[in-house]
């Protein structure tokens, strides 16, 4: 029982920095990732949609995306989808392919953009600390269902506080990347 619950425990942390990783991936830096736009919800015949169900997305060169929707109809709507983002990128249509070219970041925009990594940080912290409360609830109710012995609930405990501290730490590191390669030139 306390492995089943300590194992639902690593399963939740993992999956808060599967969704940081791809929060991240949506701070734009200096350079061209088709990651940037991937999640970008377009309007899809009344229906909002992520743009890479319905374009193909590339990077050619390293501060250039392309975007090639299957539906030419649609080249229209993801340009305003894109206006309407807070990418603060400006497309470019020629009637077959939306061009973006990603431009160089000011010091100051880049130091906003760490502002907003560590919000994104702290919010998996948050996350990974609430999982972390849950599991410590479940076994306090299972020590209190006599279900296990106080010593068995203790060491889950310190078992839980050394996972929590690894995925704490691992948090960390994603977000020193992520902060690098803003703060590269």
């Amino acid at each position: 029982m306390i492995d089943d619950t300590l194992q639902d425990a690593d399963h939740r942390m993992q999956s808060a920095i599967t969704a940081l990783d791809r929060d991240l991936d949506t701070v734009r830096t200096g350079r061209a990732r088709p990651a940037l736009v991937e999640t970008l919800k377009v309007e899809y015949y009344g229906t909002p949609t992520p743009l890479n169900q319905i374009a193909t997305i590339n990077a050619p060169e390293p501060r250039l995306i392309t975007i090639q929707p299957w539906d030419k109809g649609q080249l229209g709507t993801i340009e305003k989808a894109i206006q309407k983002s807070d990418l603060g990128l400006n497309p470019t249509n020629d009637g077959n392919i939306i061009r973006l070219v990603v431009p160089q970041l000011n010091e100051d925009r880049r130091k906003e953009l760490v502002k907003v990594v560590h919000k994104k940080i702290e919010d998996a912290r948050v996350a990974v600390r609430n999982v972390r409360r849950d599991c410590l609830d479940d076994l306090r109710k299972l020590q209190h269902d006599k279900k296990v012995s106080d010593d068995d609930e203790r060491r889950a405990q310190e078992r839980l506080q050394k996972l929590t501290d690894k995925f704490i730490a691992e948090i960390d590191r994603h977000g020193q990347v992520k902060e690098q390669e803003l703060l590269e030139v």
